[in-house]
């Protein structure tokens, strides 16, 4: 697939399902730097996760969003701005990330806003990202992986049918870390495994 040649917020398509609109963040809107800004800062998400910028004002968070539309442009990396389709409120992000068109294979990412969780969100969010990729970037195999003792991403990433596959051992940063590691459950999701639906199992839902 040729890269992206636009570095607009329209760029990337709207994708639409299970309730949610995906859509491109755009660094020009206060609105999406504010809620990036949000997400970012999020106690739950820097515990799980360690970006190597870390976002901590609007500048980086706006900085962030820049370096991810020149990703989009590049054609390395996807982000999606994840908000409800009724009436547009944001509820987190989802990205197809490291894609790799020669192996037909990307690596997917996401968090949700502490007020929206318990929706089922990241689960619908995923299944909607994962079928997008597979049906428009022609991807065969798509990664998910998590720090080890998220059981929270590990029930979504199976929920989505994304099996598990192993541990990769010291595979990323340690919580508030460039210095240490620790290791992270592999999951994946073939284009030719069967998608379930976001009811398809019950339990916490995030």
């Amino acid at each position: 697939m040729a890269p992206i040649r636009d570095q607009s917020p329209t760029a990337l398509p709207e994708v639409h399902g299970h309730g949610l609109r995906l859509r491109p963040w755009d660094a020009t809107s206060g609105a999406d730097v504010e809620t990036w800004l949000c997400g970012m800062r999020d106690p739950e998400f820097r515990r799980w996760n360690t970006p190597l910028r870390l976002v901590t004002d609007r500048a980086s968070a706006r900085e962030s969003l820049l370096a991810r539309a020149q990703s989009a442009v590049e054609g390395t990396s996807m982000s999606f701005r994840v908000a409800d389709a009724r009436d547009d409120t944001p509820l987190g992000h989802i990205g197809v990330n490291e894609i790799k068109y020669h192996l037909k294979v990307a690596r997917v990412g996401y968090w949700v806003l502490p007020e929206a969780r318990g929706q089922g969100v990241a689960t619908r969010a995923l299944l909607l990202a994962t079928r997008w990729a597979f049906a428009e970037l022609g991807l065969h195999r798509v990664e998910l992986d998590h720090a080890v003792g998220h059981d929270v991403s590990c029930r979504i990433a199976e929920r989505c049918g994304f099996a598990y596959e192993g541990t990769l051992r010291g595979a990323i940063f340690k919580e508030g870390r460039h210095d240490a590691f620790r290791d992270a459950h592999l999951h994946a999701r073939l284009a030719t495994d069967p998608e379930p639906e976001p009811e398809a199992s019950g339990g916490p839902r995030a």
